[in-house]
């Protein structure tokens, strides 16, 4: 049995899944690109026969990755597995993943099939799908629910079709670690070996319903999993994801305890998850394993003692093992183009001359009221000014009236509505609530604001607002991201950047 971990990452399929989180098809790029630069074997780019637009983003995907397989997801039907390969076909390690329900309550009720019709469907998708490519996953969709025995005649008809990566989801994050380790070892010690004498690699999928997707996921791979599928951050469905950062550091700090190791650059883990953090709007909590700020924070005397006296005492890991910058204080109202491109890309950005000048006049503009300019700053920049989605709503100016005496808080908004100049004012119970109002006036979309939140980006009482919301438009949600000096402003910002991000769906789909 190998002792390397093949990191599949879903984050651009099942991540994307997240309430709020959908990605433009350039976002997808870029996170994409991350990836690879993380070092991940295989993305999964996301569902070829679920819309043009996700058919678009493999398609793109796969033609660009350089080193990792990319994966392309299919029901067990011959139109989805068609779509994953006409999708795929440009890409130089395509991977279709196709997958089935094998649990007695998924079979009876959402499929209305027999067991042994789920059988004969496992068999005639994995037959149909190697005839495109050698490379077909097939995953038991609900193992965690499903009867051990019928698992395997599941997996075994997969791999005799030519299945050669087998997983076994915990789909509802149902499972305990004990249990599914002894599942997941009950399946590799039961099932056939490949006819053509392949080694079939047996691979987990787990949820966090119950708060134990990385917890299953490592008994998984103690019992001989050799591949994991996770998402940076633990994105997704529900309550999300195995998170990709936290299965990989343990593997990598308790090598003694595993044996094994992964082909990750765990100084990228950092970047990568603040790069998510950023396309789908939704801060790093503080409290994140790996990544979140109080990680490597020392509140307590006696820990603070113990760090000074040797950072072992009470830290098993370094922060630059995963990437997280010595010193992020960077730039002021002098800094020139030069030093601001050797710092774009040291982030990892890859700008082109005329999106560095773009980047470059938002920092001068945001140095005339904020002394120091931090990497967080310059990141929130590059992605208000460069990488955002195209726009149909800009917008131009806006300017409050607000007073606890008199006339209730309203706004003028001054924005362009693709390409043509519009402006509407509106009242509001405060300043944020009036200017929310006054662009609905000019979309003439009605909304629900399903959330709102601020940040400071940095500390600092100069520090930049960062705003995001989630808004709620005829059943589909999405999240808006705004930064700028003045709250205010950065409201609107997020408020216009999710209903770009609305209107795209609507095209895309």
């Amino acid at each position: 049995m190998s002792d390397r971990v093949i990191i599949f990452d879903t984050t651009l399929r099942d991540g994307e899944q997240s309430p709020g989180s959908t990605m433009s098809l350039e976002e997808k790029i870029r996170l994409a690109r991350r990836l690879e630069l993380l070092g991940v074997d295989v993305i999964e780019a996301g569902y070829p026969a679920s819309s043009p637009g996700d058919f678009k983003a493999v398609e793109t995907i796969a033609g660009m990755c350089e080193h990792a397989e990319v994966a392309g997801l299919a029901r067990a039907f011959v139109p989805d597995i068609d779509a994953a390969w006409n999708a795929l076909k440009g890409a130089k390690k395509p991977r279709i993943h196709i997958f089935v329900a094998t649990s007695p309550l998924h079979m009876e009720f959402k499929l209305r099939k027999t067991p042994a019709e789920v059988l004969d469907q496992i068999r005639m998708a994995v037959s149909h799908a190697v005839r495109y490519t050698p490379n077909v996953e097939f995953s038991c969709e609900d193992a965690s629910r499903s009867e051990p025995d019928f698992l395997v005649k599941a997996c075994n008809e997969a791999i005799l079709a030519g299945a050669r990566t087998i997983n076994l989801p915990d789909t509802v994050g149902y499972a305990q670690p004990e249990d599914f380790s002894a599942l997941v070892a009950h399946v590799i010690n039961n099932t056939v070996k490949a006819p053509d004498g392949q080694e079939v690699i047996f691979s987990v999928h787990c949820h966090n319903d119950l708060g134990m997707a990385v917890a299953n996921t490592l008994a998984a791979v103690k019992a001989g999993a050799r591949q994991v599928e996770a998402t940076v951050g633990g994105i997704g469905e529900r309550a999300g994801n195995a998170a990709l950062e936290e299965v990989v550091m343990a593997l990598h700090v308790r090598k003694d305890y595993y044996g094994l190791e992964t082909g990750v650059t765990t100084q990228q883990i950092y970047p990568t998850v603040r790069l998510l953090s950023r396309i789908v709007a939704q801060p790093i909590p503080l409290n994140k394993p790996i990544v979140g700020a109080n990680a490597f924070a020392h509140e307590s005397g006696i820990h603070q003692d113990g760090v000074l006296k040797h950072r072992g005492t009470y830290e098993i890991m370094d922060p630059d093992s995963i990437g997280v910058p010595a010193n992020t204080l960077i730039m002021g109202k002098h800094s020139g183009r030069r030093a601001l491109t050797s710092k774009i890309q040291a982030l990892g950005y890859k700008l082109n001359d005329e999106q560095i000048d773009m980047v470059f006049a938002a920092m001068k503009k945001l140095a005339d009221v904020k002394k120091n300019i931090f990497d967080e700053d310059i990141e929130a920049l590059i992605l208000e000014e460069v990488l955002r989605i195209p726009d149909k709503y800009e917008l131009v100016h806006l300017g409050i009236h607000s007073s606890d005496i008199g006339v209730p808080p309203t706004a003028m908004i001054v924005m362009t509505v693709d390409g043509e100049e519009k402006q509407k004012s509106a009242f509001g119970v405060g300043p944020i609530d009036a200017v929310f109002n006054a662009i609905a006036k000019i979309t003439n979309h009605p909304y629900t604001l399903d959330r709102y939140s601020v940040n400071a980006i940095t500390g600092g009482s100069d520090a930049q607002g960062e705003v995001t919301v989630r808004l709620v438009q005829n059943g589909r949600k999405a999240v808006g991201r705004g930064s700028h000096p003045d709250v205010i402003n950065a409201s609107a910002r997020a408020f216009i950047n999710a209903l770009n991000r609305l209107a795209k769906r609507h095209e895309e789909h």
